[in-house]
């Protein structure tokens, strides 16, 4: 792994830029495979050589498809006996306990972090059995923001060195979103609440 530093890693995206998107999508995507990998650097170069907009689309893609991946992989094989060794683990265990408290509040924060314990939490999800809706929306919603910023950041670098102070859109950006997707949550747990109220109705009437 110490082979790939952020040069080389630039070199092999200018180098296959003529298969388009396929390098930006498929480093990203390695990531939750390989948690060596520079989240920070390849979103950033990303930006620097795509642009802003398709730098950020190629990075949310991959990043989205490879943590969607490890958790039904994960889902699929649950009943191994490795795996459930695994999931005593003291770390792995808490975080399946949050993701069945709150996993959808738990996923999406620690989505916005662009390090972080990536694989744990992808494969807990899968192993406490967590909705693919609500994995989903967490995982996209929580790396758009993480992804736009450091892609904004990575696409004109030289500027925030200049400017620093134009970091604050960069963090008005991530306060709007964090606001945007609270209002789905609450929207979800109202419909949650709902079925619960509506099923325990229906049980009350059948006794």
């Amino acid at each position: 792994m110490s082979w790939l530093t952020e040069e080389r890693l630039r070199q092999l995206l200018e180098q296959y830029r003529s298969l388009g998107p396929l390098p930006g999508i498929g480093l990203t995507f390695l990531k939750s495979f390989v948690p060596p990998l520079p989240t920070i650097a390849i979103v950033g170069l990303n930006g620097a050589v795509y642009g802003l907009w398709l730098g950020f689309l190629y990075s949310w893609l991959g990043l989205t498809a490879g943590c969607v991946t490890t958790f039904l992989i994960i889902r699929a094989i649950a009943a191994h006996p490795y795996l459930r060794k695994w999931a005593r683990r003291p770390k792995v265990a808490r975080a399946m306990s949050w993701v069945r408290q709150s996993g959808f509040s738990y996923v999406f924060l620690l989505s916005l972090f662009p390090v972080g314990p990536f694989v744990v939490i992808n494969m807990a999800a899968g192993l406490a059995a967590m909705r693919l809706r609500s994995f989903l929306l967490a995982v996209a919603t929580g790396k758009a923001v993480m992804v736009f910023a450091v892609t904004y950041i990575g696409n004109d670098a030289e500027r925030f060195i200049r400017r620093p102070g134009e970091l604050i859109y960069v963090l008005l950006f991530i306060g709007i979103s964090l606001w945007g997707v609270k209002a789905i949550e609450a929207r979800f747990a109202r419909l949650a609440q709902r079925r619960a109220d509506r099923l325990a109705a229906e049980r009350l009437q059948n006794e």
